[in-house]
This record gives C-alpha cells, sequence and structure tokens, in this order.
C-alpha cells in the first residue's frame, strides 16, 4: 500500500506523518516512509538546489523537471523495492504536489505535468493521497522556521496552490481525499486515521 501526506506550506504534514505512521504500525502494517524530494542522495542534493538556493534563478519548467528527476530516482530507490517487499509506503509529498506547485499555481500545464510524472515514476501513483487544507493565512501564521525558496513566493501564489489542490481532489475523489487541517492536532490526526481506513477496509491489497 501505499499513502502520501500533502497539502500547502504549513498546513502541518510534518507535525501528522509521525502519528499516522505509529497508526498504522499499530494496525500490524511494516511501514517505510520517504519526503518527496529527497531520501536518497539525489533526491537530498535536488532537494538542497530546489528549496535553499538563492543565488541563482531556476525557471519553472527547470524546477519542474528536477522535482520529476528526483521522484524517479525515489520510485526506483526506496518506494518500488519498499512496496515489492510488503511494506506499506508513506511519502511525505508525491506527484500531486508538483502537479499543483508547478501547474496550478507556476503556470504550466496540469495535465502535461501529470504525464511527465507518470513517465518519471513508471507509473506508480499512491493508493491514496491525503490533502491537509487550512486557509493561506492560517498556513502562513503556524510557520516558525525560516521560509524556504518556495515558500517565499507571496501570498496569490499560495492561494493557486490551495486551489490546486482541492481542484485535483474534486476530480479525483477515489485516489485524493482532502482533510481539514483547521483544527487541533489531534482533531486532524483523526480525521487523517478515518480517511485511512476507510481505503484500508474497503479496498483490496496491493498486490
Amino acid at each position: 500500500m501505499f499513502f502520501s501526506l500533502d497539502g500547502g506550506d504549513g498546513a502541518g504534514k510534518t507535525t501528522q506523518l509521525p502519528s499516522f505512521c505509529d497508526w498504522l504500525r499499530s494496525r500490524g502494517l511494516d511501514v517505510a516512509v520517504c519526503r518527496d524530494p529527497g531520501s536518497t542522495r539525489l533526491g537530498e542534493a535536488v532537494r538542497r538546489i530546489l528549496l535553499e538556493a538563492q543565488d541563482f534563478p531556476i525557471a519553472r519548467r527547470s524546477e519542474m523537471l528536477l522535482y520529476m528527476a528526483a521522484r524517479a530516482q525515489l520510485t526506483e530507490e526506496i518506494i518500488r523495492p519498499a512496496l515489492a517487499a510488503g511494506k506499506t509506503v508513506v511519502s511525505d509529498r508525491y506527484l500531486l504536489a508538483n502537479v499543483v506547485y508547478q501547474g496550478h499555481a507556476g503556470g504550466l500545464d496540469p495535465e502535461l505535468l501529470w504525464q511527465v510524472g507518470l513517465i518519471a515514476t513508471g507509473g506508480l501513483l499512491p493508493d491514496l493521497t491525503i490533502v491537509l487544507d487550512l486557509p493561506v493565512e492560517k498556513a502562513a501564521d503556524r510557520r516558525t522556521r525560516p521560509w524556504d525558496r518556495m515558500e517565499q513566493q507571496g501570498r496569490e501564489f499560495h492561494e493557486r496552490v490551495r486551489r490546486g489542490f482541492l481542484d485535483e481532489a474534486a476530480r479525483q475523489p477515489d485516489r485524493i481525499v482532502v482533510v481539514s487541517a483547521d483544527a487541533s492536532v489531534e482533531e486532524v490526526q483523526q480525521a487523517i486515521r478515518r480517511a485511512a481506513s476507510r481505503w484500508l477496509d474497503e479496498r483490496p491489497q496491493r498486490r
């Protein structure tokens, strides 16, 4: 089984993901956790370029392809072997984020990004993506660390990000579930678990 946790910056992914993984383990699942971009040597190097680089410009199309390259390596090196070993994979972001940030918010064609993403991942998509949704102004208020390169793109950009996640969820309700993050940490976690429980209880096991 393959889950991804996604959403706008400041929605609470970093807080919610460890508890979600612990809950999956409590159900007897062997969980492998990764982040996109990251979790491989190539992915971490690309992550530093994309999120930390301040001294040179990165065109939106170049940005998209860097994310795709990191994800291709993540899929081949981490996710596919974990799934083949019978593990449940939980990824902090995946292809949907690329479609939303560089497509809906960044001006590239979202449908084209889905196509490029399917090539990069060999067609591998999460069984379920859980999107944490929070109004942009509330998400900005929650950030306590310095903002990375993507987070510095301005309110209008992040409004488009939020709309993009919601639009994609409306288009793919069987694969993407939206959970309101405008609640306590415990309430959001329970909502995440309910969404995952429905999938675990109703969907056939990945073969």
